[in-house]
């Protein structure tokens, strides 16, 4: 073998991240790897070179990155150092990303329209299944076949109210592997946004469950970052528990992110008010990312012990890396990771997780799983 080259097997190891010399050769055929030079006996013999542009198409795929993106970006590494470039490369794939979800979503209302309906429009939603196999659209008058299809489902809405649990039930993942109480929470966070897709993004950490109905079942505190969570959290079922809710940012002029945000940049008070929370206390933050980063920092300083984070900020880039940070933390925790949030979901996670406590307070399904 050359002296200083790599076989294909040696360069996977030297990589890790779960890369196989299968996925080395497809990135080969996608263009994301230069073909390497050959020995004599026809093995692939690789370099030093090959082994850090493999460990960056690892770390991008990792952050997210589909495989054509990462290539267009590598591609735009090799032809210039020029920041502006690269920035103007990322917006253009940005907002081809953004048109591609837009024409998904709009497919998958289409098939949650017809998928999400109970039995009360079965019959009429077989009719259109039926006639949708037929229908031509190819011309104005089919395309107009297709109207008439939906404005006859679309009347049986009149006839009764929407049975929600039923149009989950045909619409959801198999979330079969989670508890019933987990199962409960990510049902009420969905339907507090309308979009499905958040299943995938929601996160329970392993001792999420049990801390929080211990800790609700012992009067614990519960520490919100603004006025507007404490307003759309359960405070009936709360008094019924013991548990006293504290504004973090206790200034009622404050009702958005960006002002939650700066707030709690420009006066020292509300992080000296964060450090006394009480401890085994729930914190829920749904607006400000540096509440959630400063939480962080407190719990691995020891200055503060929740029983449960529930961190839902909004932002474009703190907020992901809040999350991401909260993620790291041994501490139990429920997040959605990325850009979604906002405080009606952050108050969705605890009165999932109340309305659980006190319907089914000797369920322990949790601890199954």
């Amino acid at each position: 073998m050359y002296s200083g080259c790599l076989t294909i097997k040696e360069l996977t190891q030297a990589v890790g991240g779960g890369i196989t010399p299968r996925m080395v050769r497809h990135y080969h055929e996608l263009g994301l790897l230069p073909q390497p030079e050959r020995s004599p006996s026809n093995y692939r013999l690789y370099n030093q070179q090959d082994v850090i542009r493999l460990q960056r198409i690892v770390a991008l795929k990792e952050q997210g990155f589909q495989l054509n993106h990462i290539r267009n970006i590598l591609e735009v590494e090799l032809e210039t150092d020029n920041n502006a470039n690269f920035m103007a490369q990322l917006q253009q794939q940005y907002r081809s990303v953004m048109q591609q979800i837009a024409q998904l979503r709009q497919t998958a209302s289409a098939l949650e329209g017809l998928l999400g309906r109970d039995r009360h429009c079965q019959i009429m939603q077989a009719e259109v299944l039926a006639q949708l196999k037929l229908l031509e659209v190819e011309t104005k008058v089919g395309l107009g076949g297709l109207a008439r299809l939906w404005h006859g489902l679309d009347a049986e809405v009149h006839t009764h109210p929407e049975v929600f649990a039923e149009s989950l039930q045909h619409i959801l993942p198999d979330l079969s592997e989670r508890s019933e109480i987990e199962q409960h929470l990510i049902s009420q966070l969905v339907l507090a946004c309308g979009d499905v897709s958040l299943v995938s993004f929601i996160r329970v950490s392993k001792e999420a469950i049990a801390v929080s109905r211990q800790a609700l079942a012992s009067a614990c505190e519960i520490v919100v970052d603004i006025r507007t969570i404490a307003t759309a959290i359960d405070q009936t079922r709360l008094v019924h528990l013991g548990c006293k809710v504290t504004t973090l940012i206790n200034n009622p002029h404050i009702t958005t992110a960006i002002e939650a945000e700066k707030e709690f940049w420009q006066h020292q008070q509300w992080r000296e008010t964060l450090e006394k929370v009480s401890e085994g206390c729930i914190v829920v933050i749904g607006y400000a990312p540096s509440v959630l980063l400063e939480v962080c920092t407190l719990i691995n300083q020891e200055k503060i012990q929740p029983s449960l984070v529930i961190g839902m900020p909004i932002g474009f880039s703190h907020a992901p890396a809040a999350k991401r940070r909260l993620m790291q933390q041994t501490s139990p925790f429920i997040t959605i990771e990325g850009t979604i949030g906002g405080g009606l979901l952050a108050a969705t996670a605890l009165n999932a997780l109340v309305e659980s406590l006190i319907e089914k307070p000797n369920c322990h399904c949790y601890l199954n799983f």
